[in-house]
């Protein structure tokens, strides 16, 4: 039989570990006292406070969170009726741990609330600091961000009081995420740093990974994603040192491949932009070997993001995380458009949307929404699928856009909210609803929900769609001065000329895009309809007419 003594001599120590953040002694009593931790079980005073601190323990990486769920099963109904309060509270708190691996937030914070509710009658403060921080993280999960700063800012007040700078310091890292959703970049900085610096000499290396990561995060909504990609890769490396196989390696892996995805639509628009400009004359032609060279360096970030794709696939599949593995299938859809390859795309943002909805992840299921409307929106503007009414193509995104709106809005997440209202209002301004008023609507409401972040980086959906309105604004203008008779220096056949540019792409969106059927609807021939698209790019080219090959010989 284990003495009661040294389990509690195991429980002080491994409290005192957590305080300091000293993770690898933890790790090595852990280890070392296997035997007593094999007997754990209600036979023994104590032992629910001691499984309260192991949950503690495997959310650090030790063990996995079946050693938990096994203690627990054994603290039936009849037996914890008969606990002392403190125990009982000890049990509650592993159960919200339990819920908080298995992604069941709302149940977790249940446990969690019920813990703090009892402090005054169960006082164990340490515990009580880390049920606070873990509310926070499941209620920041949920996208509640100003109740998760509120309870985080309390656990780190706790850990102070404590005298445990090096716990408030970690729980400070988490406080600095939610003050960056909330747009106040330089406080969380500033308590990054501070963090940083208390922390620097501890081996709580999933804490200085967590660091770097915001400091990575923060640098990729600044257009900076050179530095963000090596914040990632740094955090990689140290969350690896923690386990090569840590959640977060994975989570940082997908952040990469976010910086990566952005630093490779730059070198695509500039590769697209200056092959246009050589075609149009604009531009001397450079060695042909740049171009090349340029193209190569794009194919092989492409491949090395795919690489990290499988990479945090795995790890997150072996730790059964659906908004991990969701985030991965949103990201491998996103590098799929940008290759135009549309099918794989929308398996795997319909693949995500199905594990968001499994555990009414809100913020997943916006995210797969937006991804899904993009790809609609992307078949309906290039007119793929020609068998398909693409009227069919722009509807579909104007429901997903709706729907990922009505979504996002059931979180703080206002970047996400954003989004949402970005392509509800470039749907809204595309050729086959032509609704401006209702796109200015949407970019407005996006914009005031980004004001707060300033301009450094601003969104290409966004630039994209005030574009769309403005060129919308413009024919609107030059119709109203035709109106009143104001066409300039203009012939009459020359006004005839772009009143039907204007005019016959709007026709060919509402007819099917059928050329035949524009045709008649307007008594124009269909050789004008087709310049008048191909010169609007609507409409491609036809083949140039080749001779057969010869037969002679």
């Amino acid at each position: 039989m284990v003495d009661a003594a040294v389990q509690h001599e195991i429980v002080l120590r491994l409290r005192e570990c957590l305080a300091q953040r000293r993770i690898q002694l933890g790790f090595e009593i852990l280890a070392e006292n296997r035997a007593v931790l094999g007997s754990v079980g209600v036979e023994f005073p104590g032992s629910a406070e001691l499984i309260g601190y192991l949950a503690q323990w495997v959310d650090e990486g030790f063990s996995s969170p079946e050693l938990i769920e096994t203690f627990l099963a054994s603290f039936a109904t009849d037996v914890r009726v008969q606990l002392p309060l403190i125990e009982y509270v000890h049990l509650r708190f592993s159960e919200g741990a339990l819920a908080m691996w298995r992604e069941d937030y709302e149940c977790a914070i249940r446990h969690f609330r019920f813990v703090t509710s009892v402090q005054e009658e169960a006082p164990d403060n340490e515990l009580i600091a880390v049920c606070h921080f873990w509310m926070g993280r499941c209620l920041r999960k949920i996208g509640h961000y100003d109740e998760a700063l509120t309870v985080t800012t309390r656990a780190r007040d706790m850990a102070m009081s404590l005298g445990y700078s090096r716990m408030a310091a970690m729980m400070r890292v988490g406080e600095a995420w939610l003050l960056f959703q909330k747009a106040k970049t330089a406080d969380a900085l500033r308590i990054l740093k501070g963090a940083e610096s208390d922390l620097a000499d501890s081996d709580d290396f999933v804490a200085l990974g967590n660091i770097e990561s915001a400091y990575g995060r923060i640098a990729r909504r600044q257009g900076q994603c050179d530095r963000a990609i090596a914040h990632f890769k740094s955090a990689i490396a140290l969350y690896s040192r923690h386990d090569p196989d840590h959640r977060s390696v994975a989570r940082s892996l997908v952040n990469l491949v976010v910086a990566q995805r952005q630093t490779g639509l730059q070198l695509q628009r500039k590769l697209d932009s200056d092959l246009l400009r050589r075609k149009s004359g604009k531009l001397c032609a450079d060695p042909k070997s740049h171009g090349i060279q340029q193209r190569a360096a794009l194919e092989a970030m492409r491949q090395e993001a795919r690489q990290a794709l499988d990479r945090a696939d795995s790890i997150y599949r072996g730790a059964a995380n659906h908004r991990g593995l969701g985030a991965v299938h949103v990201m491998r859809g996103f590098l799929n458009v940008d290759v135009g390859r549309l099918d794989a795309a929308m398996e795997d943002a319909s693949a995500a949307f199905r594990l968001a909805e499994e555990k009414s992840d809100h913020i997943l299921m916006a995210r797969a929404r937006i991804l899904q409307c993009m790809i609609e929106s992307t078949r309906f503007e290039e007119g793929i699928e020609d068998t398909i009414d693409p009227g069919t193509h722009a509807q579909r995104a104007c429901d997903l856009a709706r729907e990922a709106l009505a979504i996002a809005q059931l979180t703080e997440n206002r970047r996400l909210v954003a989004r949402a209202y970005v392509w509800q209002g470039l749907i809204w301004a595309n050729r086959y609803f032509n609704d401006i008023d209702a796109a200015r609507r949407c970019c407005d409401e996006a914009s005031a929900l980004l004001r707060p972040e300033g301009q450094p980086y601003i969104w290409e959906d966004l630039r994209r769609l005030r574009n769309e309105i403005v060129g919308n604004t413009q024919v609107d203008t030059v119709l109203r001065e035709w109106s009143q008779g104001l066409i300039g220096d203009r012939t009459f056949q020359q006004v005839n000329e772009e009143f039907a540019a204007i005019i016959i792409p709007r026709v060919w969106e509402r007819e099917s895009r059928k050329v035949s059927r524009v045709a008649a609807k307007l008594s124009v021939s269909p050789k004008k309809v087709r310049r008048i698209l191909q010169a609007a790019g609507l409409l491609r080219s036809s083949p140039p007419v080749t001779a057969p090959p010869s037969r002679s010989g």
